[in-house]
C-alpha cells in the first residue's frame, strides 16, 4: 500500500537549491552561481572564465543522484556541474551560465548521460555557446548493459560509470590537454565502461508518496536511476547470486543487438519480451510468463528461442575479454549501508578474477550516483589500460572522489555573479526597423505565412497527435507559431536576416515547451550561427540553403534522429536536398524554393510508412502508424511550404 514517505526536509521546492547551500558550506573548494532558484550551478571556487588556462569539464543533469555531480567538482575532475530539479534535466540557461562562468580560451567538455532530455538542452546551451564564441564539445556516456538496445534512437542510459568518465576527463584536462585531446580521453573511457545495477526499493521523490510496485520479497534487475522499470523481476537472492547474475551481464554477449540475432527478431513481438526471454534462456530465470504473452506470442517464442541459444558467441556491450585489465565501481543507490556494498565488492573481486580472467587493477566502493533513497547498488566495470588508471590515481579535490582532499574553510560565502553572454547584442537591444528592405519584406510575409500555416493545422496536428503521441503537438505548434507573430510585429529585427531568425528561435524556447521547443530552438540556432558568418547583410539564396542544411545537421546531431526515423526531419531533410541541388544547376531561386516545399509536404506524408524510431510514437504500433503521418514532419512541411508561397507571391507581386 502506497504511503507517505518520511523525509527531513522544509519545502520539497527548495530542496535542491538547500542541497548546494549546504554542500559549498561543508566543502570550502566549492562555490555556486547567484541565481537560486532558476539557476543551480556549483563551480570551483578558484576558477574564472577570464584566467582558466585550461579545458573546462562541465556535466550535470538531475537532482536526486548526490553527490553526482555536484559532489564531483574540484580540481582534477569537474570544473563546474549543473543541478536540475529532481529527476529533471537542468534548463538551457542554467547549463549556458555554467559554462559563461569556467570556460576559457581552451575551450569546454559537456559530459552528459544518455537520457533525451539532457542531451536536447545540453545540445542547445553547447550551440548558444558556440554561437558566443566559445569552444564547446559534447561526450555521451551510455553505460547502461541491462537492457538491449531499443529500436530508434533511445540508445543505453548512462548510470554510474559516467563518474569515471568525469575523473579520466578531468584528470586529463588538469594536465593541460588540449579540448580534442580530452575530448578523446573521455569518449574512449565512456565506450570502455558497462553498469548494471539491482533495486529492493523503488525511489521517493521529496513531497510524495512512497510506489508499491516492488512487493516484499522481490527485487528489480536492471532498473534505471530515476526508478523507471527495469529489465526484470525476480524473487530476492543471496548477493552472491546477484553479483554474478549482473557480472554476467554486463561481460555478456550483447544478444540482442548481435549481428546473429538480427534475423531472428520478429516485429510482432515487443523488445521487453524478446529480452525477457534472453533473460530466461541466460539466466534461468522466468520473467516472460511474468509478461503475460499473447498465445499468437507464446508460439513466435517458442519457435525463436532455440536459434537464440546459437548466438552466444558475439561481441558484447564492453569491449572486455579475459586478460582484460579492470577497475570495479560498486554503487550505493542513496539507501544501501556500507555493509552491503563492501559485501559486494568482497564478491566481485574474485568472480571477476576467477571465473571472468581479468585482472582487477583498482576497486571503488561507495555511493557515487544515487536514486535518492533506492535500497540497492549498481555495478561498473571499467577496462583499463595504464593510460586510464593513470587519470583515476591523478590528484584531485573533488570532495565525494574516494581520494578527495579539503582546503581551509574561509570567513564567508558570497554567491558569484553570474556572468553576462558575450553577445554584443541583447533581447532589449531589438526593434522592428521604421522602413523594410526587400529582404526584410520578403522575410516577413514569409514568417507570417509560415505561422499562420501552423496556427491553422492545430486542430489536425492534435488529432493525428492523439493516435502516435501525447494529442499536444498542434497546442504546442499554436503557442510557437503566436509567439512568433505577436513577437515579429515588437522587435524582429527583418531587415537582419541572421538577427531575425534568432529571435524566432528566442520566440519559441520562451513558449514551446517539450521537445518540439527544445529541437526548433536548436534548429533556429544552428541555423543563426551559419548566417551570422555571412560577411554581407543581403543573404544569398545558397546561404539560405547552407543555413537550412546546418539546422537539419544541428537537430540531428542533438536529437539523434535521421532521414526514415518518422520525425519532422523526414520533411527538411529531402527539402534541403532538393533545394541545394536545384540551386547548383542555376534554377531560379525562388522556383527551387517551391520545389523543394513540395518535396518537403511529399516527405512527411511518406512517414506514414515509416516504423517510428524516436518519441513516443516508438511505443505505437505499425498498424496505428500506418494510419497517419508524422504529426512534427506534417508541421514542419506547412510552415515550409507557406513559407515558398509568400515568397513566390512577393516576387511575383514585384515583378508585376
Amino acid at each position: 500500500m502506497a504511503f507517505q514517505a518520511k523525509k527531513l526536509i522544509n519545502d520539497p521546492n527548495d530542496a535542491v537549491t538547500e542541497f548546494i547551500e549546504g554542500l559549498v558550506e561543508t566543502y570550502p573548494g566549492l562555490q555556486y552561481l547567484d541565481g537560486f532558484p532558476e539557476v543551480k550551478v556549483v563551480l570551483r571556487a578558484d576558477v574564472s572564465r577570464t584566467t582558466y588556462d585550461k579545458v573546462a569539464v562541465i556535466s550535470g543533469g538531475g537532482s536526486g543522484h548526490e553527490p553526482a555531480h555536484a559532489g564531483f567538482v574540484g580540481e582534477g575532475m569537474l570544473t563546474a556541474a549543473i543541478c536540475g530539479d529532481v529527476f529533471a534535466s537542468p534548463p538551457v540557461d542554467s547549463i549556458l551560465a555554467g559554462i559563461r562562468a569556467v570556460t576559457g580560451l581552451m575551450g569546454c567538455l559537456l559530459i552528459v548521460k544518455n537520457y533525451t532530455g539532457d542531451r536536447l538542452n545540453f545540445g542547445l546551451a553547447a550551440e548558444q555557446a558556440k554561437s558566443e564564441g566559445y569552444k564547446v564539445e559534447m561526450v555521451i556516456v551510455g553505460d547502461d548493459c541491462a537492457l538491449p538496445p531499443p529500436r530508434g534512437i533511445a540508445g543505453r542510459r548512462g548510470l554510474a560509470g559516467t563518474i569515471l568518465v568525469h575523473k579520466v576527463a578531468g584528470a586529463a584536462a588538469a594536465a593541460g590537454l588540449s579540448l580534442a585531446d580530452v575530448v578523446a580521453e573521455a569518449k574512449l573511457a565512456s565506450e570502455m565502461v558497462g553498469t548494471m545495477g539491482v533495486a529492493l526499493s523503488v525511489c521517493t521523490l521529496p513531497g510524495q508518496v512512497t510506489s508499491d510496485r516492488l512487493g516484499p520479497g522481490k527485487m528489480e534487475l536492471g532498473l534505471g536511476i530515476h526508478g523507471e522499470p527495469g529489465a526484470a523481476m525476480a524473487d530476492l537472492q543471496p548477493v552472491d547470486n546477484v553479483v554474478s547474475h549482473v557480472l554476467k551481464q554486463i561481460l555478456s554477449p550483447d544478444i540482442v543487438n548481435s549481428r546473429k540475432m538480427r534475423p531472428l527478431i520478429d516485429s510482432r513481438i515487443s523488445s521487453m519480451l524478446l529480452s525477457a526471454l534472453v533473460y530466461d534462456i541466460q539466466f534461468g530465470t522466468t520473467v516472460v510468463p511474468l509478461l503475460a504473452p499473447s498465445d499468437k506470442e507464446t508460439l513466435i517464442l517458442l519457435e525463436i528461442q532455440f536459434d537464440i541459444k546459437e548466438c552466444w558467441e558475439e561481441t558484447g556491450y564492453v569491449p572486455i575479454t579475459r586478460g582484460s585489465r579492470v577497475v570495479l565501481m560498486i554503487n550505493g543507490l542513496g539507501a544501501t549501508p556500507v555493509m552491503e556494498l563492501m559485501i559486494a565488492a568482497g564478491k566481485a573481486v574474485p568472480r571477476l578474477q576467477l571465473e571472468h580472467g581479468l585482472a582487477v587493477d583498482r576497486v571503488y566502493t561507495g555511493s557515487f550516483m544515487t536514486s535518492l533513497d533506492m535500497a540497492g547498488f549498481s555495478i561498473s566495470v571499467m577496462k583499463a589500460d595504464q593510460g586510464v588508471l593513470q587519470r583515476l590515481d591523478a590528484a584531485t579535490k573533488a570532495p565525494y572522489w574516494p581520494v578527495g582532499v579539503a582546503g581551509n574553510h574561509p570567513p564567508a560565502k558570497i554567491p558569484v555573479p553570474i556572468p553576462p553572454s558575450l553577445s554584443t547584442t541583447n533581447d532589449e537591444s531589438f526593434s522592428q526597423p521604421q522602413q523594410l528592405t526587400q529582404q526584410g519584406h520578403t522575410l516577413e510575409v514569409a514568417i507570417e505565412a509560415a505561422a499562420s500555416a501552423v496556427i491553422n493545422l492545430m486542430d489536425s496536428l492534435n488529432e493525428w497527435d492523439s493516435k502516435v503521441g501525447d494529442g499536444d503537438c498542434g497546442s504546442t505548434m499554436f503557442r510557437g507559431a503566436t509567439a512568433i507573430l505577436k513577437d515579429m510585429k515588437k522587435h524582429y529585427p527583418l531587415n537582419d536576416a541572421a538577427e531575425t531568425v534568432n529571435e524566432i528561435g528566442s520566440s519559441i524556447r520562451r513558449v514551446m515547451g517539450g521537445t518540439s521547443g527544445i529541437i526548433y530552438s536548436i534548429f533556429c540556432k544552428a541555423a543563426y550561427a551559419e548566417l551570422k558568418a555571412t560577411t554581407h547583410s543581403v543573404i544569398a539564396p545558397v546561404e539560405w540553403a547552407a543555413a537550412l542544411e546546418a539546422a537539419i545537421a544541428a537537430v540531428s546531431k542533438y536529437g539523434g534522429a535521421s532521414a526514415g526515423y518518422r520525425t519532422l526531419l523526414d520533411a527538411l531533410i529531402p527539402a534541403s536536398s532538393v533545394l541545394k541541388e536545384r540551386l547548383s544547376v542555376g534554377d531560379d531561386p525562388v522556383d527551387a524554393f517551391v520545389l523543394s516545399s513540395e518535396t518537403a509536404l511529399a516527405g512527411a506524408e511518406s512517414t506514414k510508412h515509416m516504423q517510428a524510431q524516436a518519441g513516443r510514437s516508438t511505443y505505437v504500433s505499425g498498424e496505428i502508424l500506418a494510419s497517419v503521418p508524422d504529426p512534427g514532419a506534417m508541421a514542419a512541411a506547412s510552415w515550409y511550404k507557406a513559407a515558398a508561397l509568400a515568397v513566390k507571391d512577393n516576387y511575383n507581386h514585384h515583378a508585376s
